[in-house]
């Protein structure tokens, strides 16, 4: 396929598309990494990143994707050998679950079918069936189902009732969604720059509780780029571990005033009203969505396909004769649905754009 370079409506998940002024960000000058000026900027930016993870626990920022953070939270927290509980309720939970596989952990899985959130008594007797386990896995938003699961309540059987590391992937939902990291006493919360925090791919962020350092106290898990001891000692110090991308760190800051002047709580807010009028007019062309409303993320809607519809069809001819790019189905779900990606603010005139040339593409497909 040729390289893209026409403006496109980018409807996806993430990466999503940039203010501007965050794009520009990015041009400034570079500047010496372990300088004064860098440990301002540094410090400047963990202050306002626990404004938004509504924390006082330790935060810090990683040159990775959001599945380095993810990494993070396993390699320092937990040792090969350990029981877990990874809560999957589509592919990104999965995703979580094999990566601690891969690091040799003793998984239990409490699967969840896809579309669904998480059940809360089911949950209860896995913990009372699975005592000796250190730590639950979970996904708060689920990019691939669409599925904003209740944190609060999870949060509420894991640690209040039974004492567990809680570790959270919050790729998806920080920025987008309500996360209390403190109130819901979460131990490691997860997340990426390219969705919620309104910033090009590259960076993670990833909050680090009193519980989770004595946890990290015990852990034998083989780590050294992702080792947060060695971020905490570098933070002492205004400065990361490694050489970090500054030009992203230029874009995150300008991204974080702008998401911080609006207020947190109203740019949720205005997430949750473009996520709420995006589903009735989807459903006003006659198309069923995945999860129940009760459930259903600000973050990302995915939207089922008549059954003599592929929806990678659908998908292709959306991008390539509307200019309009929409998420895939994933994993069990390729084929069947076509996710919308409505992170940030979405012009009303994209909304539209969307619904029309949905209308036409679904007819087409279907005719084929």
């Amino acid at each position: 396929m040729k390289y893209q370079q026409e403006q496109q409506n980018l409807r996806i998940p993430g990466p999503v598309p940039c203010p501007p002024e965050v794009i520009k960000a990015q041009t400034r000058p570079l500047i010496d990494h372990r300088s004064e000026d860098f440990a301002y900027m540094l410090k400047s930016l963990v202050g306002r990143l626990k404004r938004i993870f509504l924390t006082e626990n330790d935060v810090f920022i990683l040159t990775s994707s959001g599945t380095g953070a993810l990494e993070a939270s396993l390699v320092n927290t937990l040792s090969p050998g350990d029981k877990i509980l990874a809560v999957v309720t589509g592919f990104f939970g999965q995703r979580y679950s094999d990566m601690a596989k891969a690091l040799l952990i003793d998984v239990q899985e409490l699967q969840f079918e896809w579309g669904q959130d998480v059940d809360i008594e089911i949950l209860r007797k896995a913990l009372v069936a699975h005592s000796d386990i250190k730590a639950v896995l979970v996904t708060h938003n689920e990019t691939s189902t669409g599925v904003t699961n209740d944190l609060e309540s999870i949060s509420r059987v894991v640690k209040k009732e039974f004492g567990k590391l809680l570790l959270v992937d919050a790729v998806s939902s920080l920025g987008s969604v309500e996360l209390k990291t403190d109130e819901w006493e979460c131990d490691v919360v997860a997340a990426g720059s390219q969705k919620g925090l309104l910033t090009p791919p590259g960076l993670s962020v990833i909050s680090f509780s009193q519980s989770a350092w004595r946890a990290y106290e015990k852990s034998c898990m083989p780590k050294y780029y992702n080792d947060l001891g060695l971020f905490r000692t570098f933070m002492g110090l205004g400065q990361t571990a490694f050489t970090p991308a500054i030009s992203l760190l230029y874009a995150l800051d300008k991204s974080l005033e702008l998401i911080l002047r609006e207020g947190l709580p109203s740019f949720i807010g205005m997430q949750r009203d473009q996520a709420f009028m995006i589903r009735s007019k989807v459903r006003s062309l006659g198309l069923e969505l995945l999860s129940e409303d009760r459930c259903a993320a600000h973050s990302v809607t995915a939207v089922k396909v008549p059954g003599n519809v592929n929806s990678d069809d659908l998908v292709d001819l959306l991008r390539e004769e509307f200019r309009i790019v929409v998420g895939r189905g994933q994993g069990r779900l390729k084929g069947k649905l076509f996710r919308v990606g409505h992170i940030g603010k979405v012009p009303e005139r994209d909304i539209e754009d969307l619904i029309l040339a949905l209308s036409s593409a679904l007819t087409r497909v279907a005719s084929k």
